[in-house]
Formats: C-alpha cells, structure tokens, sequence
C-alpha cells in the first residue's frame, strides 16, 4: 500500500509539527482541516490517424481552512513547507477573531476502500497507450466507407489526499481514468457524429480488453449512421420517454444541484422547506450513493474527510433529505452526509453530488413506448444549460426518435427538451425496470469548479413536456 504522507512529510517537517500548525491555527474555530493533495493527470488524443495531444502533468498543495459561524478563511499554496503553512496559518487566523470555542463536529472513521490503491499511468507504458489508441482507430476506419474523421482519446490521474483536522487525520488514494471515441460520417453532403465514453475509478486494464474498445467503436459509428437518417423534430407540448442510464444528467442538473445544502440553507432553491412535501409522482425514488466500488463519482471519503453514504433525497414521491458538507449540516442543525467535495487543494469544499441516480420502477421498457400515441424517444443526450436554482432546464437529445401508434419511427434532429425539473418530476407517469448507471464519464460543474460524478435512472415516461424542434 502506498505511504501517503512520503509524498507530503520529510524529515525535517513531519506529520507530527504540521498536525500542531494545524490545530493551532483552527484553535477557537467552529470547523476547518488541512487539506493536502498530490496528483498526476496524463492525456493522449489521436485525431485523423495522428497523435495531436499529449501531456502529462503533477500538481501539490496545500489548502488550510477555518471555519467560523458561516465565515471561512482560506489559504493556498503549491508550497508544501513549514514555512508556507505557517503564513496560511496567520492568514486564515483572521476569521476567528473573538470566537469563545470550538464546537466542531466529530467525525467518523474512514469506511472499507472502494477503489484501488493502484496508479494507472504507471501500469501501462506510454508507447502501449499510444498503440491502443492507434488500434482502435484502424479497426473504426475499417467499419464503413462513410466515416471520415475518427477522435480518440485517453485520461487518467491519480490522486492522493491527506486530510488533518485537530481531531484525526485521514487519507485517500483515487484513480480516475476515461475512454472516449468519436466519429464523424458523411453521406449525400451531410455530416453527423456519434460518441461513446466510458470510465471509473479504475486502472487502464478495462480499455485493453478488445471487446470494450470495440464495443466503443460499433456504439459511436451507430449513433453517427443513425443521425444521418434523421429527420427534422416536431415542437410543442407532448410526451417523452426517457432512455435510461446517461440520461440522468437531466435528473443531475435539474433536480439534483435544488437538493444541495448551500441552496436550501440560503432558500434560493426551489425544493426549500419541503421536507415531507410531495414534490413528485409517486414511484419516483432519488438517491445519492457516494458508496459504489470503482464508480466515477464514489469517494472513500470526501474532501471534508467524512466517509461518504447512501443518502435518499426522494422516496416515493416525497422529499426526504438533502445532500450536507460539514458548514450547511452544522448552521441547519444536522450530520454531513459526505457531499463535501473540492475540485483541488486551491479551491474550498461546498456541497456536490456523488453519483446522483433514480431508482427503478416496474414497467417493461416496451410498455412505456406502446403507450404513446405521439411523442418523442429521447434515447441520449448532448449539451444542455440549466439554473440550478430553478431548475429550468434546456437538453438536446443527440440520439432521439419519433413515436408514433406506440411504435419508434424515424430518427429526429434538433430535438430539445425545455422545461422545470420540478414540474417534470410530477409528469412522471411510467418507471422501467431496466435501471442503469452511466458509463463513466461525468464532470460536474458549480461556481466554476469541476468534479467527477455518476448518473443513472432507468426509462422513464413523462407525459407532457415541451419539445423544441424545427419541423413546427
């Protein structure tokens, strides 16, 4: 097992003297830690049969904060020294000034790891990495005439944290690596692409193996074929059944961000003070499981330190809980649920999804599309913008389909779906049994720092939402 504090502590500055900085400067504070992380992050990008990106790059720091009340000092720097954390110390000293005691919460001891310990970027050589990538960009070329572009490309980094707060000090080794392939095709003056990632907090071994990759590849060259059949989409009011597994980004982004403890202690989310309330159609079930093994959006512990959990935000319909850092879950009066999350040492935790994802229902995903007259078969989506606090959304479908007699008709284009995620939550009329979690590729984005998240729901009928299209 890797010895985290070898890449932190020498002789000289050892854990022991900055466990005493640390408690010093948090002395009288109401919360606060040291947060200490060491990570490499790799990429490689072939386009056009060529590598045109390749990087490799290491990054360490330190970011010390103090709590008090709802102010927070906090201090940063790629300096790991006594002398750096100690003008930190006297930085972030200044928020607590007049503050009678500590009334930090204790915290839980870590939980079982969920990913392994293992660097993927040392694992495999460089030269294999670019091999691969090369393969599978033969074996795509190779598949139909009409490709004409074919972008590969490999992440991976590796992360190590230390996390010191008076009262314990804890640790996390986290891999997190990604696959992506994307095609373009053309045919009769007109081009389409098709895209497939997948990824976890695993080692590059997945990648390697050829029926992935080439699953990879027969997946993003099916969505390009299917886009250049596709046809112009309707617009107005009408039904729409939700393909499962990537498609709870719309769940993520709408509803998720409302159900975050800084919007609901602040009331600016629209799910505020309905605890208990209704807020959606029976049947609708919403968790928050930071807990899965090798998942994207699973941590060991969160950047607070507290272990992550299952937390059930929407049971049957009813809102039940939302997601805490340490700051939200003491000014509200309750326990962090391990949503803590920073996306490095120079930035600030604040409340953030894990992997985020609707529990499955108990309709046959068939059943669901037989029971639209007309509508639309929003199979993926692309792009999308949403305000968090209202939760109105604007998704494009990048793989949809026209339903028509309860039968799927002819692939569409430019088919959006415009709406609430609060209204969509009560339109919910059908739930598959075919729940799924998303391959592995989501980034989540808030007050301008990104972290890695899961997804997931299963099909999903919601009865009217506005579609926007060209064909009117």
């Amino acid at each position: 097992m890797t010895n985290i504090d070898n890449m932190f502590f020498g002789n000289e500055f050892d854990k022991d003297k900055v466990s005493v900085i640390t408690k010093k400067a948090l002395k009288n504070c109401t919360d606060g830690e040291l947060f200490l992380e060491y990570r490499q992050t790799e990429g490689f990008t072939l386009d056009d049969s060529h590598i045109r990106h390749a990087s490799f790059d290491t990054t360490k720091g330190f970011g010390l904060r103090a709590v008090v009340g709802e102010t927070t000092g906090y201090a940063h720097s790629n300096e790991i020294t006594e002398e750096s954390l100690k003008r930190a110390a006297r930085t972030v000293q200044a928020v607590h000034s007049g503050n009678s005691g500590a009334v930090s919460l204790p915290i839980q001891s870590a939980p079982k790891k969920l990913y392994t310990d293992s660097n993927p970027l040392e694992l495999i050589e460089f030269e294999k990495k670019i091999e691969l990538l090369s393969k599978i960009d033969v074996y795509a070329r190779s598949k139909d005439p009409k490709i004409k572009q074919v972008t590969v490309s490999l992440v991976g980094s590796w992360q190590a944290v230390n996390i010191i707060r008076p009262e314990i000090s804890l640790s996390d080794i986290r891999p997190l690596v990604r696959m992506n392939v994307q095609i373009m095709a053309a045919s009769k003056n007109r081009m389409e692409t098709g895209s497939y990632g997948f990824g976890g907090r695993t080692t590059y071994d997945r990648f390697f193996k050829e029926e992935n990759w080439k699953y990879a590849v027969d997946e993003a060259l099916r969505q390009a074929l299917v886009n250049l059949e596709s046809v112009d989409a309707p617009a107005g009011e009408m039904p729409v059944i939700l393909g499962n597994g990537w498609n709870g980004i719309l769940l993520h982004e709408a509803i998720g961000h409302g159900l975050e403890g800084d919007f609901n202690r602040k009331k600016t989310s629209a799910f505020a003070d309905k605890i208990g309330q209704q807020i959606a159609s029976k049947g609708v079930t919403v968790v928050d499981d930071g807990t899965i093994p090798d998942r994207r959006g699973s941590l060991t512990i969160d950047d607070e330190g507290t272990p992550t959990q299952k937390t059930t935000l929407i049971e049957d319909g009813i809102l039940t809980g939302y997601m805490y850092d340490r700051i939200n879950a003491q000014i509200m009066g309750t326990k962090s649920t391990g949503n803590g999350r920073r996306e490095s040492y120079a930035c600030s935790p604040f409340p953030r999804m894990t992997n985020t994802f609707m529990l499955g229902g108990d309709k046959e995903p068939e059943e669901l599309i037989k029971s639209v007259k007309k509508g639309v078969y929003a199979v993926h989506f692309g792009g999308g913008q949403v305000d968090i606090t209202s939760g109105k959304f604007v998704f494009s479908a990048s793989e949809a389909y026209m339903i028509e007699n309860g039968k799927i008709g002819a692939p569409l284009k430019g088919a959006t779906l415009i709406g609430s995620g609060s209204d969509v939550l009560t339109k919910i009329s059908m739930i598959g049994n075919d729940m799924k979690l998303d391959d592995g590729i989501g980034t989540c984005g808030k007050e301008g720092q990104g972290v890695p998240v899961g997804v997931g729901q299963p099909s999903l009928k919601i009865d009217s939402i506005t579609i926007g299209g060209t064909n009117v």
